[in-house]
């Protein structure tokens, strides 16, 4: 067996910090590496790529293949092997490479003669930051602990190029920083609403390792195991903290984060690690970075979440391995912190000082991250999906985060420091404008009342009923306390949960919206069927007619939280009648069941569909008589309407929702509705933003419901709206030919000095 299977890793390990500390230029030093591993491995081939700009593989030092090639040899991330390796992040073991579909030939290179090829990339912070390769003649089956061993020293090899030894390679290797500090704009996605300009904190900074391979291999499985255990006290007393211990879905994102902690499947890969020679902090930096690749090739956003916390724990148990607990104290903190990370767990979050935590800005991270949620909770701004930031921040480096639009600058310019507080000081006086009209009914100056309600889906949202006077909560989202869940919720916390809302709002309506999940809001615990088009397949009131039992165990619970009282749902993706009717009678299967235990009904219980097919405008004529009321979900109904998908990009902004056929069928609908004396509300984007909320009112509807920002902007525009006015406007607009009814609507209210 090759040495570099038994024992050959420490004496190599050895002598590759031999040649780093050697005073020579880099190409000699890296010629000396390539050269030491192919001895060590037994192999007639090393050889070392490296990235350069513009994703390209670059030859920088071989042993064994043409040594003209060296620089002039380049392969795109994903082409050959190499670049496969590259782009999966996975290593490959091949007995006769050249017969793999993926083997791409380099004639300059002279590797013909070579069979067999073992290649593993080289990994820092989740990313390949090179591939180390080596080949021989024979057509040689690559044992695992040859493959552990080249996993070791690509693991070194990353630390060496990352830390700069090698000048040219680090100046090649993505995402490292250049020397001074430089502006920049990043861009992501804003998840926690607000604007900061502070100072940036690095949450993850590089743990030192002074030891990969174990001298001792049974005295770090011991360590492991106790720096697994105090981990997991660690995070059962943050649960226990002040503050944490009461309900809201932070505390049981917190609960799915402990069961993580334990995780069988991840303890028996740190172990494995362990056990292959390796110290238990390079095993836990290992298997670290193994799932960071992984969560890069993920695309399901709720196994990405488990994968963050995953990584999240991973930090966790190496600061306990080498004692560098690196979240600092709040006198270490600078005032208006702001915290840039990779990614980010919902408990590294609450490590911090909260009285100077001012933001957070996250290369990953979505509206659907369990962080977000506590973000959220904490009122702390937050951007996520600033793909590039780490590769150009620095401790210390002043930092602007928009939270509104999900902008990040890096040292930002003078006149955009500028322009954000004139920005901050306009949001400040329009604040000011809509705080002054929270106790004020919506009423425009022709006196009618329109009812303004939120839409909601977290405990955290319900203190936003008192703050922007709402009158209700028009949609309230009951799918967001599944999809944060690790497991399915149980029925006393899902009554719990209703009940607290209801608490909440009081006397003031709120309409419940069964279960949703389906398209892309998947329960990472509920078995779904791979679809082509998942946004018109198995998901919303389809789901649930499939599964009744699941629907059935959410409505008892509801019912539970409504004994007593006024209680109002609402079914979604409704499609054809007979599936509404199919859900009511699974409610009054439910009510039976009330009546046979004893228990409390609720006092009124009102029963409504989703409108968000277009198919069932035309069968309102039937519907209405059986419904309540009727909730349009104006994102999905025009994203049917007009067969696009709001998610791609290069339709943004294509179909204007005040064209002349959007318009054309909101107005049917409500008349449809008012000729059966059916209530009909609009929950969805479309009456969140002012000059399309003049658009519904002037076509009919009273009720909007909207995200809770956008109640003072909304009701201060309907203040100031003669509904008469627009009413008539659109009636001429939409009997006309001329499809510019958006540019009419704002002349109109520039005319009558109407804020949108």
């Amino acid at each position: 067996m090759a040495q570099g299977s038994i024992g050959g890793p420490r004496v190599l390990l050895r002598r590759l910090r031999e040649i780093m500390a050697e005073p020579r230029d880099t190409q000699t030093r890296l010629n000396e590496v390539v050269r030491a591993i192919a001895a060590n491995m037994v192999a007639e081939v090393c050889s070392l790529y490296l990235p350069r700009p513009g994703n390209i593989l670059e030859l920088f030092a071989t042993e064994g293949l043409n040594p003209q090639a060296v620089h002039q040899t380049h392969l795109n991330i994903g082409e050959g092997l190499v670049g496969l390796i590259a782009e999966t992040a996975e290593y490959i073991a091949l007995p006769d490479a050249q017969s793999h579909p993926k083997f791409a030939y380099r004639p300059e290179t002279g590797e013909e003669i070579y069979k067999s090829l073992m290649g593993v990339p080289m990994l820092r912070g989740g990313r390949v930051i090179g591939v180390l390769v080596v080949q021989n003649r024979t057509m040689r089956q690559y044992e695992e602990e040859e493959i552990e061993t080249m996993q070791t020293v690509a693991m070194v090899l990353a630390e060496v190029v990352a830390s700069g030894v090698l000048s040219d390679a680090k100046a090649s290797a993505p995402g490292l920083p250049l020397s001074g500090p430089r502006t920049h704009r990043a861009h992501g996605t804003g998840l926690a609403e607000g604007i900061v300009l502070g100072k940036a904190v690095l949450h993850d900074p590089r743990v030192d390792m002074s030891q990969i391979i174990a001298m001792d291999p049974e005295a770090e499985r011991q360590r492991l195991d106790e720096a697994l255990a105090a981990l997991q006290n660690s995070v059962d007393e943050m649960l226990s903290g002040e503050g944490i211990a009461r309900a809201g879905e932070h505390r049981e994102v917190l609960e799915a984060y402990q069961m993580f902690a334990r995780d069988r499947g991840w303890t028996t890969r740190l172990h494995e690690a362990v056990a292959s020679g390796l110290t238990a902090a390079a095993a836990a930096e290992r298997v670290q970075m193994e799932n960071r690749a992984r969560m890069q090739r993920v695309s399901d956003p709720y196994l990405r979440e488990r994968l963050l916390d995953l990584d999240d724990l991973a930090n966790r148990l190496l600061r306990h391995l080498t004692g560098q607990m690196h979240v600092p104290s709040a006198d270490q903190l600078p005032d208006k912190a702001v915290i840039i990370a990779r990614s980010m767990g919902p408990a590294e979050l609450l490590d911090y000082d909260r009285g100077k935590l001012a933001g957070i800005v996250l290369e990953e991270g979505s509206h659907t991250a369990h962080v977000v949620i506590v973000a959220r909770a904490l009122e702390i701004p937050m951007v996520g999906g600033a793909s590039d930031v780490l590769d150009w921040v620095e401790a210390n480096d002043t930092i602007l985060v928009d939270g509104d639009s999900g902008a990040v600058y890096i040292h930002p310019p003078e006149d955009v420091v500028a322009a954000y507080e004139e920005r901050i000081a306009i949001r400040a006086r329009k604040q000011a404008q809509f705080d002054a009209l929270v106790g004020k009914p919506a009423v425009t100056k022709d006196a009618v009342r329109i009812y303004l309600n939120i839409n909601s889906g977290l405990v955290v949202d319900l203190p936003h009923l008192a703050d922007t006077g709402a009158d209700g909560i028009g949609l309230f989202r009951t799918e967001l306390q599944f999809l944060i869940s690790s497991a399915f919720p149980r029925f006393e916390a899902q009554r719990a949960v209703y009940a607290r809302v209801l608490d909440t709002a009081g006397a003031r309506p709120v309409l419940f919206r069964t279960l949703d999940v389906g398209a892309d809001k998947k329960l990472p615990y509920l078995r779904q069927r791979g679809e082509e088009n998942p946004a018109l397949g198995w998901r919303g009131t389809r789901l649930a007619m499939e599964r009744p039992s699941l629907l059935r165990y959410q409505l008892r619970a509801l019912l539970a939280a409504g004994a007593g009282r006024e209680l109002n749902l609402m079914f979604p993706m409704i499609s054809e009648v007979s599936e509404f009717l199919q859900a009511r009678e699974l409610v009054e299967l439910e009510l039976v069941r009330i009546t046979r235990l004893g228990r409390q009904p609720p006092i009124k219980l009102r029963i409504g569909a989703m409108l968000e097919v277009p198919s069932l405008v035309w069968q309102l004529d039937r519907l209405l008589p059986v419904v309540d009321f009727i909730s349009v979900g104006s994102n999905d109904l025009l994203q049917f309407f007009f067969a696009y998908d709001r998610s791609n990009p290069k339709l943004a902004g294509r179909y204007d929702q005040l064209s002349l056929a959007a318009l054309r069928l909101l107005r049917q609908i409500v008349r449809e509705c008012d000729t059966h004396g059916v209530p009909a509300g609009v929950c969805g984007e479309l009456a969140s933003r002012p000059i399309e909320a003049m658009a519904l009112i002037g076509l009919g509807f009273r009720n909007l419901s909207m995200s809770p920002m956008s109640i003072g902007p909304v009701k201060l525009m309907l203040m100031h709206l003669h509904v008469g006015a627009v009413t008539e406007l659109l009636d001429e607009a939409l009997v006309s030919s001329r499809d510019d009814v958006r540019g009419r609507l704002l002349e109109f209210a520039g005319r009558h000095e109407i804020p949108i």
